[in-house]
């Protein structure tokens, strides 16, 4: 079965196209400008030279067009025909409290992701587009909807309420969701099969830490609690989310500086986390090339964000009564012994025993564990398209 896998945002689409025979990447690519007469698009066929287009493309439609072009193309394609490609997933990131695992796309669920649009106000118009785009395109294919937030739905009530008075969450569902749910999904089921054992036996801890960073506490295979919450402000520091806060600090500062609540959010998802307090970037590279520079606002970024991760790996220990393996994973996770032996270093309270040695392999799966440790630690590249189309192979298989 070939699989399309979409990722779509207000002004592009990511794509990779998988052979679910042996799980491999037939091509992927991204097109980029959606919506401008300077469209891009860059397709990497598996095994050809990469393809790059420039020309206008007006709506995800005519993006979707091109893919499909570009997939079935003499050249550089990597399929005959589009009917070759048998289903279609997407990634959506929220599907609040009426999606709890992947679902095959009708009008109700249409419907629903367009109700979750002010939940996820950057995210699921832009998904819905591209669900739009894939019927106008390739109208007989199945489509799958994959939510980030779908793996959290495991997560019990004392854990996702937040204290606040009961009846705003029978009226607006605020209540804690969780994010990266398939990234979490991925990585802790890798890790299972890595330490040969029954993820059921399993309580893992994994971080997923890029630009966006979220950690979960994954019990049997099931998530239990996870960092972030009703969006994906709360929980660590991130490039430029500020994480957890003091809610008082927000009117506090409105009335200070005279700010709207518009100008209060850009400044807690855009202007804070790594990039507020180093005031120079987000990117966690420049970050460890400032502390080698001797920056010491950068210095104190990086202690502030391995604090953070420290904390909520005691708590979902703590919160999971035990731990058998921490997994790492993402951008910064995946490409950072620096940090990572900062973090570990400082959990041998919980039997953790970390191998310098096993740290500095860059690339690749890697236990980062010493031999007696009692917590396997890993990290573990994720592969959220790949589960993704494993999802949408197994319910369009059952359907």
């Amino acid at each position: 079965m070939k699989i399309l896998v979409l990722n779509c945002g207000s002004s592009s689409a990511k794509y990779q196209l998988f052979d679910m025979t042996d799980e491999s990447v037939l091509a992927k690519g991204l097109v980029e400008r959606i919506g401008m007469s300077d469209a891009i698009l860059t397709h990497r066929p598996t095994g050809k030279e990469q393809y790059r287009a420039v020309q206008p493309l007006f709506e995800h439609t005519a993006a979707i067009k091109v893919i499909s072009d570009a997939l079935t193309h003499p050249k550089h394609g990597v399929i005959s025909r589009i009917e070759e490609i048998e289903a279609v997933g997407h990634r959506v990131v929220h599907g609040g409290e009426k999606f709890t695992a992947a679902t095959l796309v009708d009008e109700e669920v249409k419907d629903a992701i367009t109700e979750y649009f002010d939940l996820a106000p950057l995210h699921n118009p832009a998904h819905l587009k591209g669900i739009l785009a894939v019927e106008a395109t390739l109208p007989n294919v199945p489509q799958v909807t994959v939510f980030d937030t779908a793996f959290h739905a495991t997560i019990p009530r004392y854990a996702y309420l937040y204290a606040l008075p009961y009846d705003l969450y029978q009226r607006y569902k605020v209540r804690r969701y969780g994010f990266h749910g398939t990234s979490h999904k991925f990585v802790a089921n890798r890790a299972a099969a890595l330490m040969q054992k029954d993820i059921a036996s399993l309580k893992i801890i994994t971080c997923h830490l890029g630009n966006g960073a979220s950690i979960a506490a994954i019990d049997g295979g099931k998530s239990v609690e996870t960092s972030m919450g009703f969006t994906p402000l709360e929980g660590l520091i991130m490039g430029t989310r500020c994480g957890d806060i003091d809610p008082a600090i927000i009117p506090f500062l409105m009335g200070k500086e005279e700010l709207t609540i518009r100008e209060v959010d850009a400044m807690l998802n855009k202007h804070s986390g790594l990039v507020g307090i180093t005031g120079m970037s987000s990117d966690m590279r420049d970050i460890v090339k400032g502390i080698e520079s001797g920056d010491d606002r950068a210095k104190l970024a990086m202690e502030m964000y391995v604090h953070r991760i420290r904390k909520y790996i005691g708590a979902y220990t703590v919160a999971m009564n035990g731990l058998d393996a921490l997994v790492f994973t993402a951008g910064v996770g995946e490409n950072n012994p620096a940090m990572l032996e900062q973090i570990c270093q400082n959990l041998t309270c919980l039997g953790a025993v970390f191998d310098q040695e096993r740290n500095a392999v860059r690339g690749g799966e890697h236990e980062i564990s010493a031999a007696e440790s009692k917590i396997r630690i890993w990290v573990i590249p994720t592969d959220e398209e790949l589960m993704i189309a494993r999802d949408t192979m197994q319910l369009v298989r059952s359907a």
